[in-house]
């Protein structure tokens, strides 16, 4: 496997953790009314993504491989629960 091979499946892995962690941003914007203390909608993206990536990179070494659909499922929960404590303070 050549170097843009190994590239493109590193991008195909964190590509999950990108969605979700932009998703969980756009719609905590439309589901939680805060004052005007909140964080850049960038930044609640970048700290979802890589609570995101954590949860991947946890269910590889965890599984053996990605693509489990309970590693999808704690993924989901990292980025809601990194949002939700963003949203407490």
């Amino acid at each position: 496997m050549g170097p843009i091979d190994s590239l493109i499946h590193l991008l195909n892995f964190a590509a999950p953790a990108l969605v979700v962690g932009a998703l969980t941003a756009l719609l905590a914007r439309v589901f939680i009314k805060k004052g005007p203390a909140r964080q850049a909608l960038y930044a609640q993206a970048a700290i979802n993504f890589v609570a995101g990536l954590v949860a991947l990179l946890a269910g590889l070494v965890v599984f053996g491989h990605d693509g489990k659909m309970a590693t999808y499922a704690v993924l989901v929960l990292a980025c809601a629960s990194s949002q939700w404590l963003m949203a407490r303070r």
